[in-house]
């Protein structure tokens, strides 16, 4: 199991704060606070879709696998194949990041509502 796997991405996400998944756009969509951060497009070629930092947006559309993701690249998200050259950890480490770039644009209010503690 995988977070490239419906199931293995549901694991991995659904155990954080406020997240809550809808199929949408052919595909599994994570939201928090009806905002979404991770977007699994569920085809023969699997794909994550997630939000970063500048930064991290112009190393890692650098990669073989990873790309600006079709109508969100302009807002720094990329798009990143089941074949990219991450280790599993470290994509696990970039959607932990979108969950908070994305937690972190909720106000206060819905962020100690939905129990989201940011460090």
């Amino acid at each position: 199991m995988t977070i490239f796997d419906r199931d293995g991405f549901d694991a991995f996400l659904g155990t954080w704060p406020g997240v809550a998944f809808v199929d949408q756009w052919d595909s599994h969509v994570a939201k928090v606070g009806d905002k979404v951060f991770a977007v699994l497009g569920e085809r023969e070629n699997w794909r994550l879709v997630i939000k970063c930092s500048e930064e991290s947006f112009e190393i890692l559309t650098s990669l073989d696998g990873i790309g600006q993701a079709p109508y969100f690249a302009k807002r720094k998200w990329i798009s990143i194949s089941d074949q990219a050259s991450l280790e599993p950890e470290e994509i696990e480490h970039y959607v932990q990041r979108s969950y908070a770039l994305v937690a972190s644009g909720l106000t206060r209010k819905l962020r100690a509502e939905l129990g989201i503690v940011l460090t």
